[in-house]
């Protein structure tokens, strides 16, 4: 029985949304502190682990700068204003869900492609730690379709946050609500997400593998059959799956 997905925007969205727009019409400014978790959460009706995500994305951007900790200067500060390509990259963010899935799929074979490569090159050797703890996460047999996607997205992005290249890891994280969205859309076509999962969570350590072994061809190969083949899968036939 295949899985199903909701057409609704995941919870996170929404609270990047809101804080996006606030933003863009200059009631958030430099200097200003966004409230914390617990009043964003019950001000919008999600739940925590939400509004954190909202909040990697904002950081991830640029635009935050967050303190652990419960002192004065705890929690996240605003430190700049989206204007001219940061602003771009944040219409992004929303955009994405409407983009055709065969751009997104192959902007992702290009960009993911180039950083598995990069990472697998890199001296001294990455930290994937970020990584290696969702890949962790991932293996929870309780997690549903849902969580287990946001993980996969939070896994890719975790990858291109590793490379230290800010303009791809901005437009992996602007991309990641289209990546998510077509990720849960093919849910519908899978008759058996046990296999489809397990498939998945092998193919990302072996991209892990790849990369930490310093074999470039074999971490772009592998990531580059990852993504594809999941598109293969859900959305068309593998004859006509996008190539770099």
């Amino acid at each position: 029985m295949a899985a199903d997905a909701s057409d609704a925007p995941r919870a996170w969205q929404s609270v990047l949304e809101h804080i996006e727009s606030q933003l863009l019409e200059g009631r958030l400014r430099p200097g200003h502190r966004l409230p914390g978790e617990r009043a964003l959460s019950t001000e919008l009706g999600v739940g925590r682990s939400s509004v954190r995500e909202a909040i990697r994305v904002l950081e991830v951007l640029g635009l935050i700068r967050t303190h652990a900790g419960s002192g004065p200067n705890a929690g996240a500060i605003i430190i700049a204003t989206p204007g001219g390509a940061m602003s771009s990259l944040m219409r992004l963010q929303v955009a994405a869900r409407g983009f055709p899935v065969a751009d997104i799929v192959r902007t992702r074979l290009i960009l993911e492609s180039s950083v598995a490569g990069d990472l697998a090159d890199a001296t001294p050797a990455p930290d994937l730690a970020a990584a290696d703890r969702l890949l962790d996460a991932m293996d929870s047999p309780t997690l549903t379709p849902q969580e287990f996607l946001a993980l996969d997205a939070a896994f890719h992005l975790a990858l291109a946050e590793a490379s230290g290249n800010q303009v791809i890891t901005a437009t992996m994280a602007g991309l990641r609500s289209g990546i998510e969205g077509y990720a849960l859309q093919g849910l519908a076509a899978l008759t058996d997400w046990h296999a489809t999962s397990a498939r998945l969570r092998t193919e990302h350590r072996g991209i892990v593998e790849a990369i930490r072994a310093a074999d470039a061809a074999a971490a772009r190969t592998r990531i580059h059959d990852h993504i594809s083949g999941y598109y293969a899968e859900t959305f068309i036939d593998p004859a006509r799956t996008p190539a770099t």
